[in-house]
C-alpha cells in the first residue's frame, strides 16, 4: 500500500523560507509523476509544482522563481523548497503521486490526475 507522509510545514513571516518533505512508502513502480498541491481556506486545491521521473519540473506561475521541487530517490523523498514566502502562499500543502511518467495538458495537471495523496502539512505566512 502506497503512503505519502508530508512534513516541514510551519509558521513564518513574509520573506521567509520553508522546506517541505514527502516520504513515499510502499511505492514499487520504476517511473512516477509527483507533485505538490495547496489549498487555502475557502479555495479549491491548486497545483504548485510537478516533477517527472527524469527530474523535469514545472511550476505554477504564482511560485515560479521562488519555489523549487526536487527528489531524493535513494530516500524515496520529495521536497519543496519555498523561498520569499508571501501571505498568499498560506494553505495546506499536499504531496501527490501516480505511477508512470508525467503526461498531462499544460500548464499543470488537476488533482484528479494523481492517485496517491498525503494528509497535508500546514503552511502559514504572516505579513
Amino acid at each position: 500500500q502506497v503512503q505519502l507522509v508530508e512534513s516541514g510545514g510551519g509558521s513564518v513571516q513574509a520573506g521567509g523560507s520553508l522546506r517541505l518533505s514527502c516520504v513515499v512508502y510502499g511505492y514499487a513502480y520504476s517511473t512516477y509523476c509527483m507533485g505538490w498541491f495547496r489549498q487555502a481556506p475557502g479555495k479549491e486545491r491548486e497545483g504548485v509544482a510537478v516533477i517527472d521521473t527524469d527530474g523535469y519540473a514545472v511550476f505554477a506561475d504564482s511560485v515560479k522563481g521562488r519555489f523549487t521541487i526536487s527528489q531524493d530517490n535513494a530516500k524515496n523523498t520529495l521536497f519543496l523548497q519555498m523561498n520569499s514566502l508571501k501571505p498568499e502562499d498560506t494553505g495546506l500543502y499536499y504531496c501527490a503521486a501516480r505511477s508512470g511518467r508525467c503526461f498531462y495538458a499544460p500548464p499543470l495537471p488537476s488533482e484528479t490526475y494523481f492517485r496517491y495523496w498525503g494528509q497535508g502539512t500546514q503552511v502559514t505566512v504572516s505579513s
